[in-house]
């Protein structure tokens, strides 16, 4: 990667990545998918290629916040069920990824995001439950799901696993896949949060090597990630106030409306 170039970005192009970043911290404590919008900037104002191994440090430190946020939420079990078929995920991307131009990739993912995000509307509707999960979250304090055992829950994990490895590996776009899955699993909202934070701790993470040996990731990189960090923390912290304010029903659907602008932004690109 010729780094050089990401010295060459104007002040109102910094300021764009700056505002995509504090975008990633708000979305990383409050509504995970928000952060498809960071993507569409960083991808806009560096080139393509550079965008990814610039934008992945960032994520990793709203990933860290998150983590330190939410810790006690997360629900291990389905962490475990959901790593296999990432893998498996991210091996497909690779594949993909050797044949597929921009534009293929991208009508893709775009394409997968908005039918999930009508098939888990659809299904909402039918079990429409949220206004009463909030009264159970408060009243006994639960953050896992209601369903994550069974054949139809290991399948849904499987599912939404390879296709959360697949978008991350082709576009740093799993966020949205796995709000979907976290959602239709029937997590509350703090599960949701912890869960998808430690989630992406560890993927992110394991992107690392891979982002290094492509040359996507150098010092001159990392650089500017020191840079545009700090306005990650803001976001977290707006996010974290916000998250608190937040009911069971509009968490849902602000995630949703996050995953439908990133599937069309994706797709109009």
């Amino acid at each position: 990667m010729n780094t050089m170039t990401l010295w060459h970005i104007s002040g109102w192009e910094f300021a764009a990545l700056a505002f995509a970043a504090l975008l990633v911290g708000f979305s990383k404590t409050a509504v995970s998918g928000a952060n498809t919008v960071s993507l569409a900037i960083f991808a806009a104002v560096l080139p393509a290629r550079a965008s990814t191994g610039v934008l992945l440090p960032v994520l990793i430190v709203g990933d860290l916040l998150a983590v330190r946020t939410y810790r006690r939420h997360a629900h291990w079990p389905t962490l475990l069920k959901l790593f296999p078929a990432v893998v498996a995920g991210v091996v497909l991307g690779t594949l993909f990824l050797e044949w597929a131009d921009d534009g293929a990739v991208r009508t893709s993912i775009g394409a997968i995001l908005l039918l999930m995000a009508g098939v888990t509307v659809w299904r909402r509707r039918r079990s429409d439950v949220a206004e009463a999960t909030d009264a159970a979250e408060a009243a006994d304090g639960r953050d896992e799901p209601d369903a994550v055992t069974g054949r139809a829950g290991r399948l849904k994990a499987r599912s939404y696993g390879v296709l959360g490895g697949f978008t991350t590996m082709v576009a740093n776009a799993g966020g949205p896949v796995m709000s979907l899955y976290l959602l239709s699993a029937g997590f509350r909202k703090l599960g949701f949060l912890g869960t998808s934070a430690f989630f992406f701790l560890i993927v992110n993470v394991g992107k690392v090597p891979f982002s290094v040996g492509l040359g996507l990731i150098d010092g001159r990189s990392l650089l500017l990630d020191a840079a545009l960090a700090v306005f990650v923390v803001p976001g977290a912290v707006f996010g974290t106030w916000a998250a608190k304010r937040i009911n069971q029903r509009l968490f849902e659907r602000l995630v949703i409306a996050a995953t439908v602008v990133g599937g069309v932004q994706l797709l109009l690109r």
